[in-house]
């Protein structure tokens, strides 16, 4: 069938290749490095708790049959190897059922992981990562074309991914239809990033300027997607230009990586750069099996595809939900409501037997998220510090933080080294607290004369407990 590959489209496809297997390694490190303090056999949330509790066909994972931290670490290091193969170009010098296989392991591998990552990997771009990588199956090795089909599926997912998030912002805070949100949005998310103070210091008519580009963004240039090129090609330069700004403003994992990766599995780099992005000539048809096997794909993801589609049209939309156990085809979205006001959660700890409002309260700082007013934020996406999200989510509400904050608390009342290692900086080097308590506190960046004074970008102001001073039980120890 010779309208069943484009081969104008190869280079598309080798870059936004090689940009998901540079994601796959970032996720993958991120799961070797934090696993066992949030779900290890003595973490957080441990697996062989929620396995016992959901069935496999809830939560398809090779962990229902075996684990034990030895083995989840060497799953997770096996996919690090996988994709620094895929990175390298492994796929390329392979058959073409060989290279699809090869792509079908790291997402085989990442799926066990998402599945019994509870509440840490419970965002938005874990299933965007199986989805996308999932599709990459299809996407053929050098040898052939890259597929119309496929294609177009990789459009599907980013017209989902940016329409969801434009829709929900609609549909959501009035701010955003006022053009308003971001006077507070660069201050209040969740990681801010080293440019995050200058870009909230931008004049407020810039800030309406950014959020109406957001909305013509999001709402009209994905329709844009579907058009003849070189439409579809500049609709698709335009909303990677958008995640670039956004990967400069904060630190949100790999979302805008994978974002742009989309996008440019769309570019016809082919019309930008003439023969110098010409196909090889040695790509070849596509064979008759290869053919079946994509097209019997497409149809089942498009049936899959009627409940975020439903999703997408409902006054009641959500956002960031899987609709089947293998993360196939899922619903998108982000900041539907901003915080106008931002609070952080700061534990600390003291060694005083008994302790008292002047006992020596020494502060437990975290790697990303704001602490000391002296320094600066830093730049960590696509790299996900789970925990330091969350403990955003945790001064949002204390329900979000119900299933994991009062374990965190007993593992830094036991000196737990897997749990210090997620931190910045443990304030007790040589043994740990007798008691620990956590309060809440306004957090906002400086201005002026303050910022000069602080020597910082930030400043705090105390509003309550959140957490009152809390002890070990000597006859208890964290639950493995």
């Amino acid at each position: 069938m010779e309208w069943f590959t484009a081969d104008s489209y190869w280079l598309g496809r080798l870059v936004f290749q090689r940009v998901l297997a540079a994601v796959y390694l970032v996720a993958f490190l991120g799961a070797a490095l934090q696993f066992r303090a949030l779900i290890g056999e003595r973490g957080m949330l441990p697996v062989p708790r929620f396995v016992a509790r959901v069935p496999f066909r809830r939560a398809p994972s090779v962990f229902h049959f075996h684990y034990s931290d030895r083995f989840f670490a060497l799953w997770a290091w096996a996919g690090c190897a996988v994709a620094v193969a895929l990175l390298a170009g492994a796929d390329g010098l392979l058959p073409l059922w060989g290279a699809m296989l090869l792509w079908l392991v790291p997402w085989a591998l990442y799926l066990s992981i998402v599945n019994v990552g509870q509440t840490w990997y419970g965002f938005g771009w874990e299933s965007m990562l199986l989805e996308v990588g999932f599709l990459a199956v299809f996407l053929a090795g050098d040898d052939v074309g890259p597929p119309v089909l496929v294609l177009f599926l990789l459009r599907w997912v980013l017209f989902r991914v940016e329409f969801g998030a434009g829709l929900i912002k609609m549909r959501g805070d009035p701010c955003w239809r006022k053009l308003t949100c971001l006077y507070f949005h660069h201050e209040t998310q969740p990681m801010p990033g080293p440019l995050s103070w200058f870009f909230h210091r931008l004049p407020r008519p810039l800030h309406r300027v950014e959020a109406a580009a957001n909305h013509v963004t999001q709402l009209a240039v994905p329709f844009l997607l579907f058009t003849p090129q070189p439409i579809a090609t500049g609709a698709a330069l335009l909303m990677a230009a958008t995640q670039l700004w956004l990967v400069l403003s904060g630190n949100f994992s790999w979302l805008n990586w994978l974002t742009i990766a989309l996008a440019l599995s769309a570019v016809d780099f082919r019309r930008l750069f003439g023969d110098a992005a010409a196909p090889p000539a040695d790509l070849g048809p596509a064979p008759l099996w290869y053919e079946v096997l994509v097209i019997a794909v497409t149809v089942g993801l498009l049936a899959l595809s009627y409940r975020p589609a439903r999703n997408l049209l409902s006054r009641r939309q959500i956002m960031n939900c899987s609709f089947d156990p293998l993360h196939l085809v899922n619903a998108y979205g982000a900041f539907g409501s901003v915080s106008r006001v931002r609070h952080e959660v700061v534990i600390e700890g003291t060694s005083d037997p008994v302790p008292r409002l002047d006992s020596p309260w020494r502060e437990y700082a975290f790697k990303g998220k704001p602490g000391d007013v002296r320094r600066w934020p830093r730049p960590f996406a696509p790299y996900h510090l789970r925990l330091d999200w969350m403990m955003w989510f945790a001064a949002l509400s204390p329900g979000y933080a119900q299933p994991w904050f009062g374990p965190l608390v007993e593992r830094l009342l036991a000196g737990d080294r897997d749990t210090l290692r997620l931190l910045g900086r443990c304030p007790f080097p040589d043994r740990p607290p007798l008691h620990v308590r956590a309060r809440l506190y306004r957090y906002r960046f400086t201005v002026g004369r303050k910022f000069r004074e602080v020597g910082g970008c930030g400043e705090w102001r105390d509003v309550g407990g959140f957490l009152p001073p809390t002890r070990l039980d000597p006859a208890a120890s964290p639950d493995p």
